[in-house]
């Protein structure tokens, strides 16, 4: 019997995950081969791959699909790295100081739920529409979620593991190094995964300030245009990079938080 808390072994877990996606994959071609979706909202698998294989061969307005792939990729790594070195510290200090929880807290609670397209045209009226703008997008709420976790990661550390160690005589630095990073850790790595995501859901966003090329771009311009395979190969980009990415912190998750769980 599997528990709640119990997960599959690695073999069933491969087999059910390709049996979910081949699933998908089987009901897409029955939809649009049996003519139940028209090809005009949902192309069929054949379209997709001669559309996919012309993107490789002549690329879209212009440009070579892996650099509208890699410039999409290059502002969401280029915000979200700048919001980890600002984030985690802030975050840190947010949970280690009432002071500065009291002062910053309200403020980040507010901007926390407002849209990051809402940003968008005071963004574009004080820094431009350059690539400044579209990575500042990004950053600013990326930040918001880095700062959240690893300030909650700090105010979750048990007093109990404080109090001992004082009693072993450990510095401030000591303490914090020893005893309050190792256990915020797990929530900070969840402020970062978190982070990650949302900053590659927002390059479609950031990519709205008069980009040029992108995933995004990709995305809008071909929309315009009623170009829907392009549309469709486009978002299925975004995912496999986002699967990607995901994957990569979470083999990293493992490996740098290998005592978590026992």
């Amino acid at each position: 019997m599997i528990g709640p808390n119990t997960t599959a072994n690695g073999g069933t877990y491969l087999l059910l995950s390709f049996l979910s996606v081949g699933s998908l994959l089987l009901a897409w071609l029955i939809a649009t081969n049996g003519g139940f979706v028209a090809a005009k909202i949902l192309p069929t698998p054949q379209a997709i791959g001669h559309e996919v294989y012309s993107l490789i061969l002549h690329g879209y307005t212009g440009k070579p699909l892996w650099l509208h792939a890699s410039a999409s990729l290059f502002r969401t790594l280029l915000g979200l790295i700048a919001a980890l070195v600002i984030g985690i510290p802030l975050g840190l200090l947010v949970g280690a100081s009432s002071i500065i929880n009291a002062l910053l807290t309200p403020i980040f609670s507010f901007l926390r739920p407002v849209p990051a397209i809402a940003l968008i045209p005071l963004i574009i009226l004080y820094f431009g529409i350059g690539e400044f703008s579209k990575v500042l997008v990004i950053f600013i709420t990326a930040t918001l979620y880095v700062i959240l976790n690893a300030s909650a990661g700090v105010k979750s550390v048990p007093q109990d593991l404080v109090r001992a160690g004082i009693n072993m005589g450990l510095s401030r630095g000591q303490l914090f190094r020893h005893v309050i990073l190792p256990a915020s850790a797990p929530h900070i790595m969840t402020g970062i995964k978190t982070a990650t995501a949302v900053s590659w859901a927002l390059v479609v966003a950031s990519e709205l300030i008069a980009a040029q090329v992108g995933l995004g771009y990709m995305i809008m311009d071909a929309a315009t245009f009623y170009r829907i395979p392009d549309v469709y190969i486009a978002i299925a980009i975004i995912g496999l990079i986002g699967l990607a990415l995901e994957t990569l912190e979470t083999y990293a998750e493992t490996r740098i938080l290998h005592w978590r769980g026992r």
